[in-house]
């Protein structure tokens, strides 16, 4: 091979955040900013693969959500732990939920009912960065 026929070494690069939710926007729950999330693990405290072959093959981003949320954390940590984007994380997080790897917390307030006072605090935390 010549120098100019070479091909040039593929770069390991970031995973464009519409290939990890397939293109999908949307989750099938209602997972605020300040919702809070936990992994659910088996009882000798390893987690058990879904059935069949696609649980062997988890992505890394599920991998790094999964141990991540082995304590209790809110989405937007998970967002801004991982530098994935907070929509992305949002349907990856459903996903996960659906499968019974995480469970869902509530956040105490009713539907259409922001606290107030936990936005001032977000708000503030945004201010800070």
């Amino acid at each position: 091979m010549t120098a100019g026929s070479a091909r040039p070494a593929r770069r390991a690069g970031r995973v464009r955040p519409y290939s990890l939710t397939g293109g999908r926007t949307r989750s099938g729950h209602v997972l605020l900013v300040e919702t809070f999330v936990a992994s659910l693990e088996s009882p000798d405290g390893r987690f058990d693969p879904a059935p069949g072959g696609a649980g062997t093959r988890m992505l890394p981003e599920i991998r790094a959500i999964i141990e991540l949320c082995r304590r209790m954390r809110s989405v937007a940590e998970v967002s801004a732990m991982l530098k994935i984007p907070l929509g992305v994380v949002r349907v990856l997080l459903s996903d996960l939920a659906d499968q019974g790897k995480i469970r869902v917390y509530g956040t105490g307030r009713g539907p259409g009912q922001p606290d107030r006072a936990l936005l001032e605090r977000v708000l503030s935390g945004l201010r800070r960065l």
